[in-house]
């Protein structure tokens, strides 16, 4: 999803070859969760040239992974976050600076 959402539609063949550069998924695998996505509603394939385009957005994903694992509940997620890792000083002052400069 990352590479549709980055880059826009692609090519399943495209979106393969990528894939396989950056995690080393091969042809078959890729297909696959192309597929899988496909019938989760997440991609549509469009022809000709089998096209993948992203239904829905990250924004969405991040809800529904909050909605699943957390009851959607941000503060659970960075309590789990934080218990479980130990984070450099660099990473909390970035985490702080997005907190701070949230509207509240």
């Amino acid at each position: 999803m990352d590479e549709l959402w980055e880059n826009g539609d692609l090519s399943a063949k495209e979106l393969s070859q990528r894939l396989n550069s950056c995690v080393g998924w091969n042809k078959n695998t890729t297909y696959t969760v192309i597929k899988k996505c496909v019938d989760k509603g997440a991609i549509a394939r469009l022809e000709p040239n089998f096209i993948c385009h992203a239904l829905i957005s990250r924004r969405e994903e991040t809800q529904a992974l909050l909605d699943r694992a957390f009851d959607g509940s941000a503060e659970l997620l960075m309590a789990s976050l934080l218990g479980q890792e130990t984070l450099s000083p660099e990473t909390l002052e970035r985490l702080r600076r997005m907190i701070e400069e949230q509207d509240v």
